[in-house]
């Protein structure tokens, strides 16, 4: 790709490609980060429908004005504690790659924080912690006000697995 064709995207020739808008979130204490352009939208809480023998973390799907939805539960996906929802409590519809065309999965979160604008510069490469596996999720460590986000895969953090069974829905 140019350079004239990356500025435009909002890339740096120097490798600062993960530069750019996130949509900021919390999950307990930790914040984290996804690319804007895979968020089609921001929802509350809804009714979610049961899919049996599917992996805890998936909490099922939803009906999304005619559209199903599989949902799956941030917190359990990445170990955490279950916990309750409230009134912060909000689904991220993003958009990922299938094997065919995209699909829409929703990810429940304790809460959306912001969008936020972040620089290359402000862009660390995940921490080696042992595995790959450990980190194959995140992007990136984003230092923003002295706190640190964690910009998250969105197509690997919803995994080819439930992609490919809830594709043709």
């Amino acid at each position: 790709m140019e350079a004239a064709s990356m500025a435009m995207e909002g890339l740096s020739p120097a490798g600062g490609d993960l530069a750019g808008k996130y949509l900021t979130f919390s999950l307990g204490k930790e914040d984290y980060g996804v690319g804007i352009l895979s968020v089609r939208e921001i929802i509350g809480v809804m009714e979610i429908t049961a899919v049996p023998h599917t992996p805890p973390y998936i909490k099922g799907v939803i009906n999304l004005r005619g559209r199903v939805i599989p949902v799956l539960d941030l917190r359990l996906k990445f170990g955490m504690s279950p916990q309750g929802y409230n009134e912060r409590t909000c689904i991220i519809v993003v958009e990922v790659q299938g094997q065919t065309a995209p699909v829409q999965v929703g990810m429940v979160v304790d809460s959306v924080s912001e969008v936020l604008n972040v620089s290359a510069g402000e862009i660390e490469p995940p921490p080696s912690l042992g595995t790959s596996s450990e980190t194959e999720n995140i992007l990136g460590m984003a230092k923003i006000k002295g706190e640190v986000k964690i910009l998250l895969d969105v197509d690997k953090v919803v995994g080819e697995g439930l992609v490919k069974q809830f594709e043709g829905q």
